[in-house]
């Protein structure tokens, strides 16, 4: 099978959408699939190649210009390498391909990977649809989309070749007791109240630290909340690491107090490193604890709540440990092969539904409640 996945870019600056595609890319060819990755460029591109997937540079800036010229690129690298299947993790690709459609056969497979994101309604054009969990998947029938054109994928990327094996990693040196927190310096991360929670927890506990890992548009705002706090001097802000793994192997709790979140790919990295782990119950965050068995779910938004969790993990070493090992049972199922294998399986079905259609690829209709408007950036 044929297949192109199209991205704005591959960039290896800790985009979550970017690190499941590539990681989806990577491990179909191993599976034996011929895969090209389309994008912008990036850091992954080396990765990508000497992984077997080829890459072929597209810009999808969002000007009229660029977009007559990448719609006609986009058709040359069609015709060119004719895949039976396009998988577009960006409205902007997606959008390009569903142009190109008009004239070429093939299936058209949209991934829906920011259940915030209401222009997502927009990968409805596609003949499936792909959340990376039941939640988005949810969120995307209740927006508009067609209920059986939507299948569930949960985003797996344990055992990536774009990381090392967790054991090859060593821990970062830090002052404990430690809350580490990795994730996008904004305010959908929920880092506000997880500076506010950290102002209770540093009462009960004089000597813990906060490591923020990561980067992203309101990191001054939060460093000027941060400075204000009595404890500034125990809150850290980190900065992208591009092996997060380090301070996870290394903390005493770990916490993600999202506002949204599809899945959290960082969960999943940290039940690896068994971590004991809090985080807010929002979107598809229990699916990747397993309901709550592998981690402490909070309501988000709730300061208050957040930091009484962290303060009982703190305080009873036996909860910790505890909660350490519930975070490594049944891990195993979010190897990145599972998610590869799955996603061929959407593939397979929309080919087979398409060839009993006499040969002809589904026509697309615009979901009841999409309205064509300038898309916003896709950001993880």
């Amino acid at each position: 099978m044929r297949v192109l996945h199209l991205l704005n870019t591959v960039t290896d600056r800790g985009n979550g959408i970017v690190n499941a595609a590539v990681d989806l890319a990577m491990e179909q060819a191993r599976q034996g699939l011929e895969v090209i990755v389309v994008s912008a460029g990036g850091g992954y591109r080396s990765v990508l190649e000497s992984n077997g997937v080829a890459h072929l540079t597209l810009d999808q800036s969002r000007n009229p210009a660029q977009i007559v010229r990448a719609t006609r690129e986009l058709y040359g690298i069609l015709s060119r390498f004719e895949p039976e299947v396009v998988h577009a993790h960006m409205r902007t690709g997606l959008l390009l391909a569903w142009i190109c459609r008009r004239l070429q056969r093939f299936a058209l497979v949209g991934h829906v990977h920011n259940v915030h994101d209401r222009e997502s309604i927009l990968m409805g054009l596609a003949d499936r649809v792909i959340g990376v969990s039941e939640s988005v998947a949810t969120t995307m029938i209740a927006r508009g989309v067609p209920r059986q054109k939507v299948r569930v994928v949960l985003n797996r990327t344990l055992g990536s070749s774009r990381v090392p094996a967790l054991e090859k990693i060593e821990p970062v040196r830090l002052e404990h007791p430690s809350i580490v927190a990795v994730g996008g310096m904004n305010h959908r991360k929920g880092i506000e109240e997880l500076i506010a929670a950290f102002e209770r927890i540093a009462l009960e506990f004089p000597n813990a630290h906060l490591y923020l890992v990561g980067d992203g548009p309101e990191r001054a705002q939060f460093e000027r909340q941060a400075s204000a706090a009595a404890c500034s001097e125990r809150i850290h802000f980190e900065g992208y690491r591009e092996a997060p793994q380090t301070y996870m192997k290394s903390a005493d709790v770990f916490v993600l107090a999202s506002r949204r979140e599809s899945f959290g790919l960082v969960l999943i990295e940290a039940r690896e490193a068994g971590c004991a782990i809090v985080a807010t119950d929002v979107d598809g965050v229990a699916e990747a604890l397993d309901g709550g068995r592998a981690g402490k779910l909070v309501p988000a938004r709730n300061e208050k709540a957040l930091a009484e969790a962290i303060i009982l993990m703190l305080a009873d070493e036996g909860e910790r440990e505890r909660w350490r090992r519930l975070a490594r049972e049944g891990v195993a199922r979010f190897h990145v092969r599972h998610m590869a294998t799955e996603t061929n399986a959407v593939y397979e079905e929309v080919l087979a539904s398409q060839s009993a259609d006499k040969g002809r690829p589904n026509r697309a209709a615009l979901p009841i409640r999409m309205r064509f408007r300038q898309p916003a950036d896709d950001r993880e």
